[in-house]
């Protein structure tokens, strides 16, 4: 199958995580990224997992792209830059504001070149304002977006905030790049001009916190127990999601108390949380007596949307996960590992990674052939 991207060119002047993820999905699209380095290479190839020296935490973030080393602070590199952007279509970049202009690769600069050039920066406070130029990397967004707070009040008996070593903040201001990339190829088709794309990690966070944003303004009561929090088994624990009257009934016909239903504590939903701790102690006296296996057995027969809680181990040994091919193989210098294709699927289109990520400099030969020879 064709990939969607075909025939569009890219560079990828970004590091670390959230510029490169949203470059890699324009490469799983069949866009062909041009990946600038720095002679000591992206800050991710010392990252482990290492095998060989090879980091596999780069090769999933990269797999597609082909590697240049450039020193841009000096100015034939820099030269090199404004070059292949006259003959690219997308520049990815998640410097810190005024990096680029300093460098003369600003999109003012770079678009006085080639109008049609899609350009997005990705920062952690977005491009202007007060906070615009301060460093900003995913804890620190976490933390500074009310997400870990947030977090927080779903922990029962927790007051210290957690630390999240999984980098939401990354990932969501790479797809947010990356849809916004998509949106604005569209609006070239009718304008012929590309724009500037100011994509805000901050802002990207906020996107995850849709109730809290609204009970942030209005007075919402707590739970008196988190509603989606664990069900303690024999040997385990249990999540179940009860979001609407039907789970509720199932929910409690599973346990074996189907008079909740009824009980004037738990029969509509505002009472129901107020009282969420009573019900729940009931609950556990019966999913105590179970096997995690057992106690989710209970709730599939009855319709009750719930899991166990899984490693990532685990869930990548899922069947559904082999089924839909979400994992793919990937080579480098340091052998073959697993990388998490796209989660979508496209009836007319490959959107698959690629097979293959660069070594430092590989294709820097090659690149600069060609702009040697004006393509």
């Amino acid at each position: 199958m064709n990939k969607p991207f075909a025939g569009l060119r890219a560079l990828d002047i970004a590091t670390t995580i959230a510029g490169p993820y949203c470059a890699r999905l324009l490469a799983d699209m069949g866009a062909e990224v041009v990946k600038i380095e720095a002679p000591d290479g992206d800050v991710m190839r010392s990252r482990p997992p290492l095998r060989k020296g090879v980091s596999s935490a780069f090769g999933q973030l990269n797999a597609g792209k082909k590697s240049v080393v450039m020193d841009l602070k000096q100015a034939q590199s820099a030269q090199h830059v404004k070059a292949l952007a006259a003959q690219v279509d997308i520049l990815v970049e998640n410097n810190r504001p005024g990096v680029m202009r300093r460098l003369g690769l600003d999109y003012a600069s770079l678009s006085a070149i080639n109008p049609r050039l899609i350009y997005c920066s990705i920062s952690g406070y977005g491009q202007t304002g007060p906070s615009a130029e301060r460093p900003a990397y995913a804890p620190v967004v976490h933390a500074d977006s009310g997400y870990d707070l947030a977090h927080l009040t779903y922990q029962e008996g927790r007051t210290r905030p957690d630390y999240c070593g999984i980098f939401h903040a990354d990932v969501f201001a790479g797809l947010y790049g990356f849809s916004a990339i998509a949106t604005a190829l569209y609006q070239r088709t009718i304008t012929g001009r590309g724009q500037h794309i100011d994509v805000s990690m901050m802002e990207a966070m906020l996107t995850l916190t849709l109730n809290e944003v609204q009970g942030a303004q209005f007075a919402v009561a707590k739970p008196s127990r988190p509603m989606f929090g664990p069900v303690e088994t024999r040997d385990g624990y249990v999540v179940v999601a009860v979001v609407n009257e039907k789970a509720f009934r199932n929910f409690v016909t599973a346990a074996g108390r189907p008079q909740f239903i009824d009980d004037p504590r738990f029969k509509l939903y505002a009472d129901r949380r107020e009282n969420w701790d009573q019900l729940m102690h009931e609950i556990e006296a019966w999913s105590r007596g179970l096997t995690r296996a057992e106690c989710i057995a209970a709730f599939e027969n009855h319709d009750v949307p719930c899991s166990a809680y899984r490693t990532v181990a685990e869930a990548m040994a899922d069947p559904q996960i082999a089924h839909r091919q979400a994992l793919a193989e990937i080579r480098d210098a340091g052998g073959a590992f697993r990388a998490i294709n796209p989660p979508f699927r496209m009836s007319n289109a490959d959107t698959r990674i690629a097979d293959h990520a660069p070594a430092l400099g590989e294709h820097t030969e090659e690149i600069l052939a060609q702009l040697a020879k004006g393509r």
